[in-house]
Formats: C-alpha cells, structure tokens, sequence
C-alpha cells in the first residue's frame, strides 16, 4: 500500500454521526473482491437520485446537488471530516477501499468504529480522533472559508489549520510504523521472505511428501 507521511489537503465536511458501512459502500458492491473501482459509488445512496449497481457508468447518474461530496467547492477533497462513531455497522472491508478510491487518505472524527478503525490502517487511511470541540471548530471553519485545507504530519501526530493552530493526534506506534513505510499485513510478512523461504527449504527436506 502507499505509504502516508505529511498530507497538506482540501477538507470535505461531511456533518453526520453514526454513518455505518451500508451508507459508505451498499451492499450491492460486495459482490466484486477487487480493491479498487468503488470511488464512484461511494455514498452512493446519498450521492444519486437513481440506485448504483456495480460496473455501472456513473458519468451521467443524476445527483443530488446537496449532498456535500457533489457540491464544487470539495471537488478533489482528500480529507474528510465527518461525526462520532464512524464506520459503524457491518465489517466490510469495502468501505476504506471505497474512501480510499474516491480520493481521501485521511478521516478525521470524534470517533470510529473498532473495526473499520482497524481496516483504515490497514489499507493505507490514517484515521484521526479529535476532541468534538475541535471538531466543531474545523467544521465551523471550513463552511466558512472555500478551499479549507488541513495539513497532516504523521511523524509529528499534528493537524494543522491554515492559521497556524495545531491540534496533536494519538497514533499507535505500530500502526504509525506501518503507514509511514506503507506495510500492509501482506507487505508485513514479506519482510520476513528470507526466513520463509529458509524455513520453507529444511521443511522440504525434513517432510518432501508435503511437498
């Protein structure tokens, strides 16, 4: 996966709390094991008048213009800013694979849910937890000034606003690792390919009849 390091981004503010998986990625797109191609149905119920199914062409699908994501001014947004308990519901792991095709590599909440906390990291998301005041104060900003960024440091655990004010982020360290020189479970165990391959070659050797 792509590694995450410092993210000087537009925000989009999405203002709802308790957005469960369904609403991120319907169900009806479960049915692909790909990991990319879901941007354009991403929230896709709030995002169009007419159903999405999968392989669908969304270039002519009509939109609901008040829907934040279909609104010019967050044309390109990479962060999103959203409400507590985000990532509710089931465990998808289609839902960051959608956020992360549309084009956000940062969530920034009051809180998430366990599970899609987990899936974020593990597919290259850096999901931020932020006092609610905080968070009140960054959407109240960014409805106020048209091409709101917030610059992301991972290294430092910092967001900061265009005026200069920063906010710090708790990270674990692991998870930190792990975006910082893009490891995914599978990249992970890779670095252990060495050691797998020697044990793999005695094991030949010991028990040839499993192989």
């Amino acid at each position: 996966m792509q590694a995450f390091t410092t993210l000087n981004g537009l925000v989009a503010p999405m203002d709802r709390a308790n957005v469960d998986t369904d609403a991120i990625i319907p169900k009806q797109f479960l049915k692909s094991i790909k990991h990319t191609g879901y941007g354009p149905f991403l929230f896709d119920e709030w995002r169009y008048e007419d159903r999405g199914e999968p392989e669908m062409d969304c270039t002519n699908r009509p939109l609901k213009t008040d829907f934040v994501l279909n609104q010019p001014r967050y044309k390109g947004a990479q962060i999103l800013l959203t409400r507590e308990n985000f990532g509710c519901g089931s465990s998808r792991e289609h839902a960051p694979w959608a956020i992360l095709d549309y084009g956000f590599s940062c969530v920034i909440a009051s809180s998430f849910a366990d599970i899609f906390f987990n899936n974020c990291f593990k597919n290259g998301i850096l999901p931020i937890v932020l006092d609610e005041a905080i968070m009140d104060q960054l959407f109240n900003e960014t409805a106020a000034t048209e091409g709101y960024r917030l610059a992301i440091d991972l290294p430092a655990q910092t967001v900061t606003t265009p005026s200069g004010q920063s906010f710090s982020f708790a990270v674990d360290t692991f998870r930190k690792h792990c975006l910082l020189n893009g490891l995914d479970d599978i990249g992970l165990t890779l670095l252990q390919a060495e050691s797998i391959h020697t044990y793999e070659k005695a094991r030949a050797q010991q028990a040839p009849w499993l192989f």
